[in-house]
């Protein structure tokens, strides 16, 4: 079963005229990682925000990530928490495997 996110998103995505292509979706996953990833760069990394840009808001980018992923799974039937849930799963069964 779905959790609540992924509901409301679902919701906000019906009243909003649907949502794009799965494609498209993936292609707008991509884009928000990359600005994850600018914005960890500028935090952890030795590229340094360029004078005068604001240096982002981890937050509000993973939200932004969650925000495409609960969309992408909602259009491709996947109980995004069942997902979560299997994949925790593999990770306790990879990690008592390696011990």
């Amino acid at each position: 079963m779905a959790d609540a996110y992924q509901e409301r998103v679902s919701r906000w995505v019906a009243a909003h005229g649907g949502t794009w292509p799965p494609l498209a979706n993936l292609a707008r996953l991509s884009e928000e990682v990359g600005e994850l990833a600018r914005v960890l760069n500028a935090r952890f990394g030795p590229k340094t925000p360029k004078p005068g840009e604001q240096p982002g808001d981890l937050g509000e980018e993973i939200g932004d990530i969650a925000f495409v992923l609960a969309v992408l799974a909602g259009q491709l039937h996947v109980d995004l928490a069942e997902a979560a849930e299997q994949a925790l799963a593999k990770a306790a069964r990879r990690d008592s495997e390696r011990f």
